[in-house]
């Protein structure tokens, strides 16, 4: 009788353990790092206490250090939601089946890059970019990360459609600075002459004072295009119980905290799928970026 008493007692605690542990785990999620990091951290930390207040669960935010380390870790089913670019989302959807884009931020439909120049080249804006041709030619420009949408892809689509021939053969050097706020201090500091980075980042910028005007400006912008997403992982019900997308969806599109909006900066998040980023897919394919 005691044996069966202690059977039952290791069954029951065997039961609670598996049941504490199943409850327990960590619904985990990243960004691209188009940003300083600290700023990044600072900004997904609160999200990442949002979602678990929202959600019920834990959630912890992990930081890389690259775009295709992103897509890695969500690849590897390291991290179940990841805010992504228009490109590194297509990339991250293509090497997981069953992922989707939920959400999108308000700016997000219709999105821009800049392209910016040292004043010391006396480039003036222009409302089309072919009227740029001749000065820009031979300048020296920098890209942001290689897996960028609005710092690598939209830029080099339009350098190659408007002008007829690869970035590396129209100006005479070209970098990757690896993000939008390295893009604006490198042209800035005349390191190169002209460059790409996305527009949020050149209009947060200078609303809090921190670019110098009498040494770079812009002087073209993109028409609009699809961007920034969140995407999750398809299999997530299945580890975290049925309903749990759908839950995570309504949180991320509820979300109206200024100042954590503020931070991205976004003025909300509305409805995304994966339509939507058809014709970033494309334009990656047409160019051969897309891996």
């Amino acid at each position: 009788m005691a044996l069966n008493l202690i059977r039952k007692l290791m069954v029951s605690s065997l039961f609670c353990f598996t049941a504490a542990s199943a409850t327990a785990e960590t619904f985990v999620f990243t960004a691209i790092p188009d940003e300083d990091e600290t700023k990044l951290v600072e900004r997904f930390k609160g999200v990442a206490d949002y979602l678990s207040q929202e959600l019920d669960v834990e959630v912890r935010y992990i930081p890389v250090k690259s775009y295709a380390a992103a897509v890695s870790a969500f690849r590897n089913n390291q991290v179940q939601l990841a805010w992504f670019g228009g490109l590194s989302g297509v990339q991250a959807r293509r090497l997981v089946p069953g992922s989707e884009a939920i959400a999108q931020g308000v700016e997000d439909e219709a999105f821009q890059t800049y392209f910016i120049a040292n004043t010391s080249t006396g480039i003036e804006p222009a409302d089309e970019l072919s009227a740029l041709e001749d000065n820009l030619k031979d300048k020296t420009f920098t890209f942001g990360s290689k897996g960028s949408t609005s710092g690598r892809l939209m830029p080099e689509f339009y350098i190659r459609d408007v002008f007829g021939a690869q970035p590396e053969d129209f100006f005479s050097r070209v970098g990757f600075s690896g993000n939008h706020t390295r893009t604006l201090r490198l042209v800035e500091a005349g390191t190169y002459q002209v460059g790409a980075l996305n527009f949020q980042v050149w209009e947060k910028e200078l609303a809090d004072g921190n670019i110098d005007t009498d040494a770079v400006q812009v002087i073209w912008e993109t028409p609009p295009y699809p961007d920034y997403q969140w995407t999750i992982r398809g299999d997530v019900n299945e580890r975290f119980g049925d309903g749990f997308k759908e839950r995570v969806t309504e949180a991320l599109l509820n979300l109206d905290d200024q100042a954590l909006l503020e931070s991205f900066p976004r003025s909300g998040f509305i409805p995304a799928s994966n339509d939507d980023y058809e014709p970033i897919r494309k334009t990656a394919e047409e160019i051969g970026i897309l891996d």
